[in-house]
């Protein structure tokens, strides 16, 4: 019975997870009512990391508060009834049949190994967390290759019913594309740079499980090592009576791998509260309850390696600072953040990675780096204005930042950010390389005072005759950098005009001309 009420637990809150994964996207408004950050906001790791690194104190964490609460009360319930990566895995590994091998190596102290490493590294400032969070990789993964493949051989396949050309199979197909537009599909289908990468990594953490069920939770998810700690010393205990003849049925069912079938070697940091093992057991000789209590396996982490894990935490921090982007001025000119992103040391102190900006960006500018702001801000959002600009009337990004990384603006406010400026090619620009008409920068130019302006110029033809040309010039104290003109440019391949992020509000050293 246990068991059937945490698998409806957990397919509750999986369902609450994409419904609200897809409700984290415009509506036609610039508002968004229900972001899925909310899991991100419930997460205990990503609140610890991100206030040791930032030095910060979030309001917006208290469901973080509430699930270390609930962790110190009750175990790992977070990890057994809650995490819907958790739940994934759960559901993957559920196609292996057969018995559990049993682990010769005691892989789950790695995941402690990774924990210290990231919290030593965020209390120097380093954020990395976001890489192996659960719930950020989880989101990353859907927002930039599972929901744009779907997306896409979901139209794919109904184009294919289209281009039939049976009218009955056309009209069923539309009717039921039209429905599926509705529900999940989104306005328009999204490219993402790292899709495939991306993509792949996530299903190698699925495919593990076929290894080994819930490989990822066993071995190596911090926030499953964070929840492990503070589940040492639970109120909510597990109990094995004299009725225990030492089946090993309650050994097949443990999710967490946590040696239930040993009294002297239980693990309870590694127990997620499933309670697998209780329906399982044929005497009914397992039991949990605040009252129960069950000989506890020491915690030995070796003092070697968690010593090497705190050097490693140490070392990776000016490690990877090393690089010329940190110096002024070096940075990449591509590297354009959203609109009310913190300044740079700062917005890589506090963002998560966890790819909401980029999901909610209406016209798909917002990208992943990878090594454009070097290791550290790997899979950061990045505007490619090539790809989409940056929407005058949008401040969607800054609703769904879980830590604050982009601030949340209000629309005249960020009207006002600059995030770049545009630059002209001359060798490119079609009135200034050859003296061709274009006026289509000037035009799709969103500020109320156009940032682009012309001078008329007289030139003559090869055969002599003069005439007018209306030749760009960028106003640099009207240019925001949206990318509006970068985007639309005639000019195939390399544009005539292009942004750079040099200008750019948040940035004292990031200017055209230092002081």
């Amino acid at each position: 019975m246990t068991k059937k009420i945490r698998i409806a637990t957990q397919g509750l809150f999986l369902l609450l997870f994409l419904w609200l994964f897809l409700q984290t996207e415009s509506k036609g408004a610039n508002d968004l009512g229900y972001p899925v950050k909310i899991f991100l906001d419930a997460d205990p790791l990503i609140f610890i990391t991100t206030m040791l690194s930032s030095r910060e104190w979030y309001q917006t964490f208290y469901l973080a508060i509430l699930v270390i609460v609930a962790t110190v009360f009750l175990g790992r319930v977070f990890c057994g009834w809650v995490c819907p990566l958790g739940t994934l895995n759960n559901m993957v590994g559920s196609i292996k049949k057969g018995r559990p091998k049993k682990a010769t190596v005691d892989w789950y102290r790695f995941k402690y190994y990774l924990l210290i490493f990231l919290l030593v590294s965020s209390l120097f400032s380093l954020q990395l967390v976001g890489i192996a969070d659960p719930i950020s990789l989880l989101i990353r993964s859907f927002s930039l290759a599972v929901y744009p493949f779907v997306s896409y051989a979901t139209s794919a396949t109904f184009d294919a019913f289209y281009n039939a050309h049976i009218p009955f199979l056309v009209n069923i197909s539309e009717f039921t594309y039209s429905i599926l537009k509705k529900i999940f599909l989104p306005f328009q289908q999204p490219f993402y740079l790292q899709s495939a990468f991306v993509g792949f990594l996530f299903l190698l953490i699925l495919g593990m499980n076929l290894v080994e069920r819930r490989f990822w939770c066993k071995y190596l998810c911090p926030l499953g090592g964070l929840l492990g700690i503070l589940s040492r010393y639970a109120f909510l205990k597990r109990s094995v009576s004299e009725d225990c003849n030492d089946c090993g049925a309650c050994a097949q069912a443990c999710q967490g791998g946590a040696a239930p079938d040993g009294n002297d070697k239980w693990k309870n940091t590694e127990c997620l509260y499933c309670m697998d093992c209780d329906d399982r057991c044929p005497r009914n000789a397992v039991h949990f309850g605040f009252r129960e209590k069950q000989p506890v396996a020491g915690m030995d982490l070796g003092k070697r390696r968690v010593v090497g894990s705190i050097l490693t935490g140490l070392i990776a921090v000016p490690l990877m600072r090393i690089t010329p982007i940190a110096k002024a001025g070096v940075a990449d000119p591509r590297l354009i953040r959203p609109p009310g992103s913190l300044e740079e040391k700062e917005f890589l102190r506090k963002c998560v990675k966890c790819g909401e900006c980029m999901k909610v960006c209406i016209t798909n500018g917002l990208q992943p780096t990878l090594f454009e702001a070097g290791i550290e801000g790997i899979w950061s959002p990045v505007l490619v204005p090539r790809i989409g600009y940056c929407e005058y009337r949008c401040t969607l990004c800054g609703q769904v930042c879980p830590t604050g990384a982009i601030k949340k603006l209000e629309l005249p406010e960020k009207n006002k950010v600059k995030i770049g400026l545009a630059m002209i090619d001359k060798g490119r620009c079609l009135p200034h390389a050859h003296a061709t008409p274009c006026i289509v920068c000037e035009e799709v130019c969103p500020t109320p005072k156009k940032a682009i302006w012309f001078e008329q110029v007289g030139v003559k033809n090869r055969e002599g005759k003069e005439r007018i040309l209306k030749l760009p010039k960028v106003d640099l104290e009207l240019c925001i950098g949206c990318g509006l003109c970068e985007a639309k440019c005639p000019v195939l391949g390399q544009p005539a005009i292009y942004v750079t992020s040099v200008g750019e509000s948040r940035s004292r050293d990031n200017q055209l001309l230092l002081p």
